[in-house]
């Protein structure tokens, strides 16, 4: 892969900026693991294990996509280093040796010790994947193999019964991934038990997330028991175990959950979560945690291996250009912990600067997890089933995948997408050969238009795969013109009276940076604990869906927005809307959730359109 545009551009500065130095610059990340035994003990977050673990599933699935050979030697070294911390019994945590996988401390406190395993497997595992290192994969099987002694068995303790559950049944997706390179049989057991798990309850009192039963029975995700974000998580494993062994209930229970978030809890822009967890109410204005995002489009990416189902892409596409565009400094420097609908943007080292530790200065659980945001692009931009291909992601770029034995196929895409409408597909088999290469048309799109060598392509359907199936050869183009015109969705509950507005894909936000000519009125001093989230202390013309006519604008100042349009509000006055990822970059307050008046009939929800949006 290699991507250009904006998120090429994200790429390279997450890459040079922090994947690069993080861990010398924060060592401890490593060395909590060394010292673990020693006197005094380390003062550590509970979940302060997960640093490495999240660090490396980030730095490896961004290497994949930005294919930096840099970060490929580093990485190499950093692994390296990590199998050599792991003790003789598996045990790569950094917690003495008294209160190993216990999920307690030497306080009394719980610890999130299997998390942090979890973690650790996952990004060995991705590892191996990438660079066939048996070192890492026998790494990742003794952390399993160690799982396994402590908690598989009915005569053992239970997993469950360590506390922390949302967060500490998660080593169920990382078994599975085990267990299917290996088929160990025994990663499998222990995925199972962890399902049984799942239902525990003591004193009538749910111990765990009852992910399975409650889903199968249609209950929302918010109403279960555990619905905090790292839910996501171990909700991974049964997509795995449907892959596994074929049983239909697995499958059917992960997809009411996915389409349960999306219907109640995925919010405008693309983020997952209030306060870190579902609360059934998408218009909800508390924080929208970064790891909460990526565990989302996680979850995304199994939903779309799954169904295959081109709306699903679309939600990925939505938080891609959006919150994780938003969460992210364009230097790559810094990332969010929360990425609000209306707010500001705040470093995570400055926001939950409590999770930073003597050796780990700017590390907490959103700062080594956020890149993963970009690198899932490895997972779900360009896919292949049985027909051929699968284009999922739209952007300046060119891709290269092996379609079946020597034939490799490149995709080179020429576009200002999202930004424009027109993409440019060129499609280059290694030799000419017979395939289907899908296209992505989203369902926001009404009326897009495909060109197959100069003739155009009947038959294009928003919210779903455009199939295009010839015998492949060098030269061959197609052209796509996706419907950018704005649709709204009319707000809710707390955002009564407000309307999010979109272009494409492109969330629109009202940035005080661009719109200072209308900050009239009495100063105020800002204060953020204090303020109302519904306005930011901004004055805000009122917009007229009805009359709403943009016009894209060039920002000729230093750090210009990805796209910048001008509308006409109240009394005449002109305002300035940039997309959201762009949004807040400076420092300044903006809003995302608008005074819109004359809104398009609202849209209910629905799996067609999951924005409830309305084109004006």
């Amino acid at each position: 892969m290699k991507l250009e545009g904006p998120v090429g551009a994200y790429l390279r500065g997450v890459v040079d900026q922090w994947l690069m130095i993080a861990p010398k610059a924060n060592p401890g990340m490593l060395e909590m693991f060394r010292d673990r035994d020693a006197s005094p003990l380390r003062q550590m977050v509970p979940w302060a294990g997960e640093f490495v673990g999240k660090y490396l599933t980030s730095a490896v699935q961004v290497m994949r996509v930005a294919r930096d050979k840099a970060l490929k030697t580093w990485l190499s070294e950093f692994v390296g280093i990590l199998i050599e911390l792991q003790d003789e019994d598996g045990y790569l945590g950094p917690w003495p040796k008294r209160h190993r996988l216990t999920n307690t401390d030497a306080l009394g406190g719980n610890t999130w010790d299997t998390w942090g395993h979890y973690h650790a497997i996952l990004g060995l595992v991705l590892w191996d994947e990438e660079c066939r290192d048996p070192e890492a994969l026998a790494c990742a099987r003794r952390i399993a193999d160690l799982l396994c002694e402590k908690y598989l068995g009915k005569q053992k303790v239970q997993l469950v019964d360590t506390g922390s559950t949302e967060m500490n049944l998660a080593p169920i997706h990382g078994l599975c991934l085990l267990y299917k390179k290996t088929k160990e049989e025994k990663y499998l057991d222990l995925s199972l038990q962890i399902v049984e798990e799942f239902g525990a309850s003591r004193d009538g009192q749910p111990l765990a997330g009852d992910y399975l039963d409650k889903a199968l029975q249609g209950t929302e995700f918010f109403e279960t028991p555990k619905p905090r974000w790292e839910s996501l998580h171990p909700i991974m494993g049964l997509a795995e175990l449907y892959w596994i062994t074929g049983n239909n209930t697995y499958r059917e229970a992960f997809e009411q959950i996915w389409w349960s978030i999306v219907k109640l809890d995925r919010h405008n822009n693309g983020g997952f979560s209030s306060g870190e967890k579902a609360t059934g109410n998408p218009y909800h204005l508390a924080a929208i945690e970064s790891c909460c995002t990526i565990a989302w489009a996680a979850l995304s990416v199994e939903m779309l291996k799954l169904t295959r189902n081109s709306v699903v892409a679309d939600e990925l596409e939505l938080s891609l250009v959006n919150s994780v565009m938003g969460m992210h400094s364009s230097t790559g420097r810094w990332a969010t912990y929360n990425t609000p609908m209306n707010g500001v943007r705040c470093a995570s080292a400055h926001d939950i600067v409590f999770q930073s530790r003597e050796g780990t200065p700017e590390l907490n659980c959103c700062s080594v997890n956020t890149p993963r945001g970009f690198g899932m692009l490895s997972d779900w931009a360009l896919m292949r089933d049985e027909e051929g291909l699968i284009l999922n992601y739209y952007g300046p770029s060119k891709i290269t995948a092996r379609l079946r034995g020597h034939l490799n196929v490149t995709v080179k895409q020429e576009t200002e997408y999202p930004v424009a409408g027109k993409i440019i597909i060129s499609v280059s088999p290694s030799k000419a050969t017979e395939f289907a290469l899908k296209l992505r048309i989203p369902y926001w799109s009404s009326t897009t238009r495909v060109r197959l060598n100069g003739k155009t392509v009947p038959g294009v359907k928003p919210g779903r795969y455009l199939s295009l199936v010839r015998v492949w050869q060098e030269g061959d183009s197609i052209e796509v013109d996706m419907d950018l015109s704005l649709h709204v969705w009319e707000g809710a509950r707390d955002c009564e009276g407000l309307a999010s507005i979109y272009r494409g894909p492109i969330l629109m936000t009202y940035d005080h940076r661009y719109n200072l000519d209308n900050a009239d009125g009495e100063q105020q001093v800002r204060d953020t604990k204090t303020w109302d989230p519904v306005t930011c202390m901004l004055d805000i013309p009122k917009l007229d869906a009805s009359r709403l006519k943009p016009k894209r604008v060039a920002w000729t100042d230093w750090l210009p927005p990805m796209l910048l349009l001008e509308v006409e509000g109240e009394s005449g006055r002109t305002v300035r809307l940039c997309d959201f990822g762009s949004a807040g970059e400076a420092g300044t307050p903006y809003c995302s959730w608008l005074p819109v008046t004359n809104c398009p009939e609202t849209q209910p929800f629905s799996r067609e359109n999951p924005l409830r949006s309305g084109q004006v």
